[in-house]
């Protein structure tokens, strides 16, 4: 493998990679390296103007976007990685740079402005190394760099154009196409390292990882060791204050990658920041200083601002009226109907869907407004509508990744319990009593599965759900010592195929309540799969199947801690050496608003709770 000679050195250390793309986790997993993935939460936003050459752009968005998480990691998720990496592609053509379209018409002027020409894709890389300090404190040392690769479009005429455009894969590709897919047809030539293109160069950052490791570890024969500090006053050393000591061999900037990025105190100070950063001094970047501020300071706002914090309060006031919109129009089958037939006019919608013609005209509009359909006016007739891509994606009912289930679970369920949410509040428990006039000792016996008609809305949901989030969880680590998993509480078995189809010689048992299993032929697989099977049973009371991994996907916040606990003491007793449990929620972090609203909605439907990762039960 590609890592061998620094695998070894990697083996104990925690390696992140702040990156949800997909491609760049299966090159690094394919190449050996062990890793967790923790998104980045920096925001795109760098003011390209400012940068000389694009590839400067891209190198400091790499940058960013890993600092964010090696900041973020020791104070929200209480651990400080090892290693941090960060990646950002871009693709440029004739001193533009095209990042991921918006939509369809964006992907088609990307790809036009592609066809027949050469253009060059760069990928910025920025590896952190952390090193925890006594009092508390996190020292960083930073490498960046970049690798370009030249790539020629063949020409292309408009029908292959929108073929691959109407294919969906341009959507989160920068540039608009996925060279390692369908969008390999369109490609002519390539000149230099292919998986560059695809999203990460794991060659040039191989060898950036041997001069880490390996030369640096030889020159040090020669040098006398010191361990990089931070400028505060020390304090006295505590096991619980360092997990890792590393020393760090003082060298100049052009013998070593490595420089230093260093953090005092805590994200709470203000002023001007201490952190620094220098970039690599390899030949593919600049040598430069910047000021990287770990927190921001303001007075008394700006106009604009007061402008734009009265516009967030505003859009929080009209929140519920956006969810509303979008589920009357899913309920009424607007996005269906125009998938079938594009072009409608307000009238003609207002026909099929058995609907007033104010009322649909309003209700169209409202899903202009937010995305989900456009329209236009044709030769100053009334405007006609058709659907976005988002809608065409995540709205249809038939769409593989089609929330509409969980929508109509939103709309039916999760709208009346929370229009209660003052008395959840208040009372610190469930609302179905005052929603639905149904009280419960057993919330999914009594309020979900009492009848077929909530009972397989809730499938719907959950089915949902499982298939939009199922591939994240079934490829987030390396399962491949296992061969078998039970997934408690698995529903329709929609995330048990995906875990299957991840991982070839895996087979799942798919484990939840007889009253759920009698009904998973309304969900048939996307594909035959003997190697999934479905077992009826209360993971309470009746024996687990056996197993040598035990998958807990959005089960654990159903229930109380004490409830919890019995589960736990349950799949611990079934365990065999060996064994494994995954558990895949949402945990509160005190940042995301996601995660907080959906503390409420457990609030509001269940006796359970989203919990922090400190959480212990």
């Amino acid at each position: 493998m590609a890592l061998n000679p620094v695998i070894s050195k990697l083996a104990n250390k925690l390696v992140v990679l702040a990156s949800a793309s997909p491609r760049r986790q299966d090159i690094l997993r394919n190449a050996g390296l062990k890793f967790e993935v923790v998104p980045s939460w920096f925001k795109e936003t760098l003011d390209k103007g400012l940068f000389k050459a694009p590839h400067e752009y891209a190198v400091e968005t790499a940058k960013q976007k890993a600092l964010e998480v090696a900041r973020r990691m020791p104070l929200k998720h209480l651990k400080t990685p090892d290693m941090v990496i960060g990646a950002d592609t871009i693709v440029t053509v004739d001193g533009m740079i095209l990042e991921k379209p918006v939509d369809k018409h964006d992907a088609y002027r990307m790809l036009s402005s592609l066809s027949g020409k050469e253009h060059s894709v760069y990928t910025g890389v920025a590896i952190i190394l952390c090193h925890d300090k006594e009092n508390e404190e996190v020292d960083y040392q930073l490498m960046d760099f970049f690798e370009e690769t030249k790539v020629k479009f063949a020409d292309l005429s408009e029908s292959m154009l929108w073929e691959y455009i109407n294919s969906g894969e341009p959507m989160d590709k920068a540039g608009g196409y996925g060279i390692q897919a369908l969008g390999g047809m369109l490609v002519e030539s390539v000149h230099g390292d292919f998986l560059n293109v695809v999203g990460f160069p794991l060659n040039r950052f191989c060898k950036q990882l041997d001069l880490i490791y390996n030369q640096s570890t030889s020159s040090s024969e020669r040098e006398s060791p010191s361990v990089i500090s931070s400028h505060s006053s020390a304090a006295k050393h505590s096991p619980s204050s360092s997990k890792h000591t590393h020393h760090h061999h003082r060298k100049s900037p052009s013998a070593s990658p490595l420089h230093k990025v260093k953090r005092t105190g805590s994200d709470a100070g203000g002023g001007e920041s201490p952190l620094k950063t220098v970039n690599s001094s390899s030949n593919h970047a600049d040598v430069s200083d910047c000021t990287l501020p770990l927190t921001t300071s303001r007075g008394r706002p700006s106009e604009q601002e007061e402008k734009e914090d009265l516009k967030k309060i505003m859009d929080l006031m009209d929140g519920f009226k956006a969810s509303k919109a979008l589920f009357t129009a899913s309920k009424l089958g607007v996005f269906d109907l125009l998938q079938r037939k594009p072009g409608l006019d307000a009238e003609q919608v207002a026909q099929e869907v058995k609907a007033s013609v104010k009322g649909t005209v309003c209700l169209l509009e409202a899903c202009v407004s937010l995305g989900l359909l456009q329209s236009e006016e044709q030769n100053s007739q009334k405007p006609v509508y058709e659907n976005t891509d988002l809608s065409s994606r995540f709205l249809l009912s038939d769409a593989p990744l089609s929330l509409h289930g969980y929508i109509q679970h939103c709309d039916r369920t999760v709208w009346p319990l929370f229009s209660h949410l003052e008395s959840a509040v208040k009372e610190g428990s469930s609302q179905h009593d005052k929603a639905f006039g149904k009280k419960s000792k057993d919330m999914f016996q009594d309020t979900v599965y009492y009848n077929q008609e909530v009972k397989l809305r809730f499938m719907n949901a959950m089915h949902s759900i499982a298939r939009v989030t199922g591939r994240d969880v079934a490829t987030a680590f390396d399962l491949s010592s296992f061969k078998t998993a039970c997934d408690l509480g698995g529903c329709t078995g929609a995330m048990a195929y995906e875990f299957t189809k991840a991982h070839p010689e895996l087979s799942v048992t798919v484990f939840d309540l007889p009253a759920v299993v009698e009904m998973k032929e309304h969900f048939p697989p996307p594909h035959r799969d003997d190697r999934v099977t479905f077992v009826g049973g209360d993971f309470f009371e009746d024996e687990l199947p056996k197993a040598d991994l035990y998958i807990l996907a959005r089960i654990l916040h159903d229930w109380p801690d004490e409830r919890v606990d019995v589960l736990l003491k349950r799949i611990s007793d079934a365990c065999r050496p060996g064994c494994a449990v995954l558990v895949a929620e949402t945990t509160l972090d005190g940042r995301r608003a996601h995660a907080a609203l959906q503390s409420l909605n457990m609030l509001a439907q269940t006796e359970g709770t989203e919990r922090t990762e400190r959480h212990r039960v």
